[in-house]
């Protein structure tokens, strides 16, 4: 740590950020695997149908694939989830760092709409240069492509598909990254805010605190965001089906309805919510210990 401590600043935040998002991202795989199939049921789904629609249930899915590809199915993806993960985690809040330092701020004195865009410039910077890792990331989850390995993937989708297949969903996926870290960072540092200021400064309960505003934050900012997400899915899986987001939104409407939305919403919530906050809380550890606050 004593070396890391004469790093530049956005580069420790880099580090931060990556070591913080590399145990999340490993941890709850599961949950966006299983987020991934729910929001495309027709693969590998055995479920009761209602009005002829096929309508799976997160258990549902948790035990098809258990079923069909074992435990260690449920961490498939897990490569390049870590790749557009771990760097884009570093990414973010080396951004968020940075930006911070250009307005003369720290994240205490953030108010609510300074927050938001913060947020939003930070995870749209980290968002546009991973979007190649997002497409092929969803791909693999969803049991719809069979690809070897990350680079075949980016070879065959660059052939098939072109640049515009290696970016297809990049607007559902600002409009559902930008907004959740700009809500997320909001509720997180406006809900630090109002904890006195003695249960942050104690070692006790600094991360408890942490935690705590982190799973209030994301569950509210997991929710406003997921009609988005599934916006993206289906663009991501099906480019030639859905060119953009207006023929997939009137897919889902029609096919589905509302709740069409927000299908995959829960196990989304929970990763979301639960990796957003054990992130923060990591990056709030090791910025501590490597002397960047």
């Amino acid at each position: 740590m004593d070396i890391v401590a004469n790093y530049h600043p956005v580069f420790k935040a880099f580090l931060a950020g990556s070591f913080s998002g590399t145990f999340s991202t490993i941890l709850f795989q599961p949950l966006d695997l299983v987020k991934t199939r729910l929001q495309n049921p027709s693969q590998h789904v055995v479920a009761a149908t209602v009005n002829g629609r096929i309508q799976p249930g997160m258990i549902t899915i948790f035990v098809n694939i258990i079923r069909q590809e074992h435990i260690a199915g449920l961490w498939r993806g897990m490569v390049p989830s870590i790749a557009r993960c771990v760097p884009g985690v570093g990414l973010y809040f080396s951004s968020l760092h940075w930006l911070k330092s250009k307005m003369g701020k720290s994240r205490q004195d953030l108010g609510a709409l300074e927050a938001i865009t913060l947020g939003v410039v930070a995870r749209s910077m980290s968002g546009i240069a991973l979007i190649p890792i997002t497409v092929i990331k969803t791909r693999y989850e969803s049991g719809v492509y069979k690809y070897n390995s990350l680079t075949g993937a980016l070879k065959a989708i660059y052939k098939a598909e072109g640049f515009r297949g290696l970016s297809c969903g990049l607007g559902p996926t600002l409009a559902r990254d930008a907004p959740f870290s700009g809500l997320y960072l909001m509720f997180y540092t406006q809900t630090k805010q109002a904890i006195p200021k003695e249960y942050l400064q104690s070692p006790a309960s600094a991360s408890v605190v942490h935690f705590s505003c982190g799973i209030i934050a994301g569950i509210a900012a997991s929710l406003a965001t997921n009609p988005a997400d599934v916006l993206k899915t289906k663009m991501q899986l099906y480019p030639d089906k859905f060119p953009n987001a207006f023929s997939a939104a009137m897919y889902v409407h029609q096919t589905y309805g509302v709740r069409g939305y927000f299908k995959g919403a829960v196990p989304r919530m929970l990763r979301r919510t639960l990796m957003a906050a054990m992130a923060w809380t990591v990056f709030e550890e090791i910025t501590r210990s490597i002397g960047l606050k």
